[in-house]
């Protein structure tokens, strides 16, 4: 009985001892989950953390693009209507240059057609002041001399003693001489004396210099080009040696270079430039022959005839279009020396 007693505590101690021995796993288990929960729980406030702070780091890159875009917009909108003003103005400004250029055009034109008038009007003044001068010095040798002799450079007729008075009043009047002047009211010719290389003369039928190329250019201004090629191709042929016909060539040309035919245009404006070194269309025709010299790809021979130009011609309007021209195409105007 007493043993009994002794033995039940003991079993009661080692009960308790295994008890301890089981739960102390279990305490240490729970307290490293409770630290891992807790780191966990840390990760999840950082990681919450930083989302949200992307979030609005996000939404303020988001208005900075916004903005951004919308003064993109602005900006576009306000150089399109820049532009379109540019444009409008530019197309105004050429515009009104090419008003400017057809008008003095039609001006230059239309003196042209005056000139070629008085030009028609001088020439039939020579004539008459000529038949003026033919009367007037048959009409001196005619008038009888004081004595009833015969007047100085008459002829005498055969059978009658020079300085007699002849019973027959028959006399042949001769040619002035040298030393013989016109009256003082009669003015000289404009040109005097015979042409080295005279111009074959027109035909009896071929209507005056002045008339053809008036209605050359007439049809010329009209754009008729067809018809103003063949009526200046008739002053050409017509009266070669006339300045109009150089104005012929000129104009020629002009129908050449517009309908592309810049070799033919090319010829033409040479024609004037060789032919006719006084003629007013010189300096634009070396002008329009060095644009033409460009348009054919020659860019070595347009250039040499936009300085000619200007060494010819410095002070013309065509000398500063084509210091224009070579500037804008980045060349100097002056050949450099070698």
């Amino acid at each position: 009985m007493i043993k009994h007693r002794t033995l039940k505590p003991a079993r009661l101690v080692c009960a308790l001892f295994a008890v301890a021995l089981a739960t102390t796993p279990a305490f240490a288990v729970n307290k490293d989950m409770v630290q891992l929960q807790t780191q966990v729980q840390d990760l999840q406030s950082a990681v919450a953390h930083m989302q949200q702070s992307n979030d609005e780091r996000m939404g303020v890159l988001k208005d900075l693009v916004q903005q951004t875009a919308d003064a993109v917009n602005k900006m576009t909108l306000t150089v399109e209507t820049m532009q379109q003003k540019m444009t409008s103005q530019q197309e105004a400004a050429s515009g009104k240059v090419d008003q400017v250029s057809g008008q003095v055009q039609s001006l230059n034109d239309s003196l042209d057609e005056v000139k070629a008038r008085l030009n028609a009007m001088e020439k039939a003044l020579q004539g008459v002041q000529g038949q003026q001068q033919s009367i007037n010095a048959a009409l001196q040798n005619l008038t009888p001399q004081p004595g009833g002799g015969t007047p100085p450079g008459a002829a005498v007729p055969q059978g009658a003693t020079p300085g007699g008075g002849g019973s027959q009043p028959q006399m042949q009047a001769a040619m002035p001489d040298s030393d013989n002047k016109p009256s003082a009211d009669i003015p000289f010719a404009t040109h005097q004396g015979v042409p080295t290389n005279p111009a074959p003369a027109p035909a009896a039928d071929t209507p005056p210099v002045g008339d053809l190329y008036g209605a050359a250019l007439k049809d010329y201004m009209a754009a008729k080009y067809s018809l103003a090629t063949s009526e200046f191709g008739q002053v050409i042929h017509a009266y070669p040696g006339d300045s109009l016909a150089g104005n012929s060539y000129y104009y020629m040309g002009e129908m050449d270079y517009r309908a592309g035919r810049f070799a033919a245009a090319v010829k033409n404006y040479d024609q004037v430039i060789q032919q006719y070194p006084a003629n007013p269309k010189v300096a634009v025709a070396h002008l329009h022959k060095g644009s033409a010299l460009l348009a054919l790809k020659d860019r070595d021979g347009g250039i040499a005839e936009m300085r000619a130009l200007i060494l010819r011609f410095p002070t013309s309007p065509e000398a500063a279009q084509a210091r224009t021209k070579l500037s804008g195409m980045g060349v100097p105007v002056a050949a450099r020396r070698p």
